[in-house]
């Protein structure tokens, strides 16, 4: 019984996969992968709408760059409904919305992408034109780009 016990505690929780994901091969996952703590202002959180105001944020987001003819061919080789999974679970637990976050660390999940600083500075603005059609207050999103600029320095190679 105690060693049951203890392979549950000491088990990594796995990311509760969607229908039409892809397997993946097996890493840690921690909230630190989130690339920074979260936001503890209940504020913020409400600013976005809740979970249901980021969700329609991050579709936005990542339809726009699949539609945008510089980063579509950097998206498309990649499993959407993981990405889109990971990218609401990380905005939520940053924005402090009580969400795990069960994604990949940042460096990892962009290594040998080739991203440059243009294609992240275009990701940028499609998540600056999603969170301004949901109706987030510039100030709000501020703070939100404030925890994404650093993880630069992980995303471009």
């Amino acid at each position: 019984m105690i060693s049951i016990i203890f392979a549950l505690v000491t088990t990594p929780t796995l990311a509760l996969a969607q229908a039409g994901e892809e397997p993946v091969a097996p890493y840690v996952q921690s909230d630190a992968n989130a690339g920074a703590a979260p936001i503890e202002d209940p504020a913020v959180f409400a600013a976005f709408n809740g979970r249901d105001g980021i969700d329609r944020i991050v579709d936005r987001t990542v339809d726009l760059s699949l539609e945008d003819p510089q980063l579509g061919p950097i998206f498309r080789p990649f499993d959407m409904v993981r990405l889109r999974r990971t990218l609401k679970e990380q905005l939520c637990y940053l924005l402090g919305g009580g969400c795990a976050y069960t994604g990949r660390d940042m460096h990892t999940s962009h290594a040998d992408m080739g991203v440059q600083t243009r294609d992240f500075n275009l990701l940028v603005q499609h998540l600056r034109t999603a969170m301004r059609e949901e109706g987030v207050p510039n100030r709000m999103q501020n703070r939100l780009l404030a925890l994404l600029a650093p993880m630069h320095r992980d995303v471009v190679q």
